[in-house]
């Protein structure tokens, strides 16, 4: 078809957020509108982000098992980048992967047509759509290069204070920090995430764990952990 367009009108703008109400697909549904995992681990992250020379750093129930050393089931492979190196992300991964920006109930690809993301939201990534995801990663705000606490926007940190490199080589977000944001405790592997590392906390690591809860939720057990 002929005839000139105007790009900002024809550029597909995301849906609003799906309502509350919506149940999350089970993994077969999942499967079938997103496709599978088969995702990287602590083997295999390290040759997959050589090249990229911006802080990263393993979240999620990977960082809980560096900690405790207790084996836990994986779905998928968490890190994250600070939001301010999105863009670096996207040409890190160039040709070779394809990054679809999640943000709330939306995919969109993350290339050069659609470079603009929140800073809260994340990229997953694939070699292409015949193949399986292979990485998580959601961003995490930055003020100023900062660590910048989503849940709590006036929580700013340096990253050393909250990430840890263990045994392996690899940097890791701090228990504390993974489980405040387990701190809903909605799903059932988050509440088992809670009870096996919360025992193993030195006193640093509680209290902080208490101050970064009782910002967000006063009422939270947590908020008063002894």
């Amino acid at each position: 078809m002929g005839g000139e367009y105007a790009p900002d009108l024809m550029r597909p703008q995301p849906p609003d957020a799906a309502p509350g109400d919506v149940r999350p697909l089970g993994p077969e549904e999942f499967k079938r509108w997103y496709g599978g995992w088969a995702p990287l681990d602590p083997t295999t992250i390290a040759d997959f982000m050589t090249g990229f020379d911006r802080p990263w750093w393993i979240i999620g129930g990977w960082s809980l098992e560096a900690f405790t050393g207790i084996h836990r089931d994986h779905e998928d492979m968490d890190i994250s980048i600070l939001s301010s190196d999105a863009e670096a992300f996207r040409l890190f991964l160039g040709e070779r992967w394809t990054g679809w920006n999640v943000d709330n109930s939306w995919f969109r690809p993350f290339d050069h047509r659609f470079t603009d993301v929140r800073p809260d939201s994340q990229v997953w990534v694939r070699r292409d759509a015949q193949s399986p995801w292979v990485l998580d990663v959601p961003f995490t705000p930055d003020t100023a290069g900062r660590w910048t606490n989503k849940r709590n926007p006036d929580h700013t940190e340096d990253l050393d204070e909250v990430t840890w490199v263990a045994a392996d080589g690899l940097r890791y977000q701090r228990p504390e920090v993974t489980l405040m944001f387990k701190a809903a405790q909605v799903r059932e592997k988050d509440r088992h995430d809670a009870h096996v590392p919360l025992p193993r906390l030195d006193e640093g690591a509680r209290s902080w764990l208490r101050q970064a809860v009782a910002r967000i939720d006063p009422h939270h057990e947590w908020a008063h952990l002894r």
